[in-house]
């Protein structure tokens, strides 16, 4: 499967499955984070979730749907599966990615994003302080996985998709801007410790 139509379906997971649950989560007070499970061989969702931190401070969106999808009654092998991540993961999270045993994982915004578009600087932080690290400075592609930005994937693209991808990700940057002004409205409100 090429690129392009592999940008188009995760656009539209985000858009359909993720974003809709984000934005009931966002008005209980939880960040705007959210991830989704896919079958490589068609597509196909297999479940999608969102944060759910004031639940628990560790069911960040990535971790959360990973509870979920393990709660599954059959559930396909990981290395069977793509891995959508409405952000690129956290430390945490890629490390629950990675020891699920999936190999790949797809974003749609950076952590330069959730620091400086949603006001949430912790990943980075994080890296800094607990590894050393400085914006983007992991690897993408090592042993374990390989981690993409789908929008990098769409601006690749060639035209005519170019463009309309690129109205779809000004579309969905718009959504997840009114999401994130709610969960900033709640944010003193709850007992998340990294709020």
């Amino acid at each position: 499967m090429n690129d392009a139509l592999l940008a188009e379906r995760l656009l539209n997971v985000i858009e359909q499955d993720i974003l809709p649950l984000t934005s009931k989560g966002v008005e209980a007070g939880n960040k705007v984070f959210g991830a989704a499970i896919l079958r490589k061989s068609d597509l196909s969702l297999v479940i999608a979730g969102t944060n759910d931190e004031t639940a628990n401070p560790l069911w960040h969106g990535e971790v959360h749907t990973l509870k979920q999808f393990y709660e599954l009654p059959v559930k396909p092998d990981t290395k069977e599966l793509l891995f959508l991540s409405t952000h690129e993961p956290c430390t945490m999270c890629m490390s629950a990615i990675t020891w699920a045993g999936f190999d790949n994982y797809f974003y749609f915004f950076s952590h330069e994003d959730s620091r400086d578009s949603f006001g949430i600087p912790h990943d980075l932080k994080i890296m800094k302080e607990l590894y050393g690290l400085e914006p983007g400075g992991y690897r993408r592609h090592n042993a374990f996985f390989e981690a993409r930005s789908i929008v990098d994937m769409a601006n690749a693209a060639e035209e005519p998709e170019s463009s309309r991808f690129l109205a779809r990700i000004e579309r969905i940057k718009a959504s997840y801007a009114l999401a994130s002004e709610t969960y900033q409205s709640h944010k003193g409100e709850t007992s998340i410790p990294l709020g």
